[in-house]
């Protein structure tokens, strides 16, 4: 079967040596190539992470900013909204007024036209009175 003589010995030699060489020629350098696709994996990884954080951050603020914005558009609004409701407040209230002035204005006016009318016309009541009595009898 296996005989153990001198070429045993020289095929483990030639083996070890073949082995070495291998190693040194072959394998070495694919581990290397390996290890430095596996850093620069590693530091592209890296900085996907940092830019992912970076533009999470950023959308953070704008959406904040926007927020903020909008809160405040809507303190303004209503700020504007309840001036704008006092104003028509004071102008209707101003209307109001000066619709009741010409009114009793128009009253008293009125009643002055009514008290003069009547005056005149009791004045003449007794002339009209004649009249009609004379063209009764008549």
């Amino acid at each position: 079967m296996i005989d153990l003589d001198k070429t045993l010995l020289i095929q483990l030699a030639n083996f070890l040596v073949t082995l070495v060489a291998l190693n040194f020629l072959l394998i070495k350098p694919v581990r290397q190539q390996i290890a430095d696709r596996n850093a620069l994996t590693a530091d592209c990884l890296a900085d996907i992470e940092k830019c992912n954080a970076e533009a999470a951050a950023k959308v953070s603020a704008y959406e904040n900013a926007v927020s903020e914005a909008r809160s405040k558009a809507s303190l303004a609004r209503d700020a504007l909204k309840a001036e704008g409701q006092t104003q028509e407040q004071a102008t209707i209230h101003a209307a109001q007024a000066e619709a009741q002035r010409y009114l009793n204005s128009a009253k008293k006016q009125i009643a002055e036209d009514t008290h003069k009318a009547t005056a005149a016309l009791l004045s003449q009541v007794n002339a009209y009175a004649a009249k009609a009595l004379d063209k009764i009898l008549g």
